[in-house]
């Protein structure tokens, strides 16, 4: 068995949560996408998806006064995992500041390619197919509403996600692929957006019907 299917092995235990956003099968997806970056980018696999099997485990819920902190605090709990498994005190920092690092919220420019990787890693998957399912999920944990009845697309009032899901599409996912630090990941980045515009024009088809 491999360090990494060792590493997964010891780091499931941790992805036992309700959140369906944040899950075993997210953790999956991004090492798939950390897998398939790395290999574009000629990066060390091996550290990229160390932290992508480790950078959620300490979730915090969006609105948790410490939620700055997950990453950090998920970088300490994994330092042990790291051990366990075999990797050397330079690789543990190194997966430790990716770890970190990955954070939107943080906003920290990656210190390494692995790092970029992750970062772009973990903002695909909230795009897309994916995304959208894990938009409306995290929505309805905040206790949001799919839209407003009044102005269902804010063309006549501010954006407000803490109210309506869907808001979020402008205020932060339409916005990712520019925030991509590889050109593959921008690539795949910019077709999710599509679908997702496509997901909103079929949505306002559907409430507008009786217009």
């Amino acid at each position: 068995m491999t360090r990494i299917e060792q590493l997964f092995e010891l780091a499931q235990g941790f992805y036992t949560s309700d959140d369906p956003g944040h899950d075993l099968a997210h953790i999956q997806r991004v090492m798939q996408t950390c897998s398939r970056l790395a290999t574009a980018e000629r990066a060390n696999g091996e550290i990229a998806l160390a932290g992508a099997i480790l950078h959620d485990i300490v979730n915090l819920p969006k609105n948790h006064p410490e939620r700055k902190r997950a990453s950090q605090m998920a970088a300490e709990k994994g330092q042990e995992l790291l051990r366990q498994v075999g990797f050397s005190a330079t690789e543990i920092d190194h997966v430790s500041q990716v770890v970190i690092e990955h954070s939107f919220s943080l906003g920290k420019k990656p210190s390494s390619i692995e790092s970029a990787i992750l970062q772009d890693a973990d903002r695909l998957d909230a795009l897309g197919a994916i995304g959208v399912m894990r938009t409306v999920s995290c929505g309805v944990r905040l206790g949001a509403g799919y839209y407003s009845s009044v102005d269902p697309f804010a063309r006549g009032r501010d954006l407000d996600d803490h109210s309506f899901t869907i808001d979020h599409f402008s205020t932060k996912l339409f916005k990712l692929p520019e925030l991509m630090n590889t050109e593959s990941a921008r690539a795949e980045a910019n077709a999710r957006v599509g679908f997702m515009r496509d997901f909103l024009q079929q949505l306002e088809r559907e409430i507008s019907l009786g217009d």
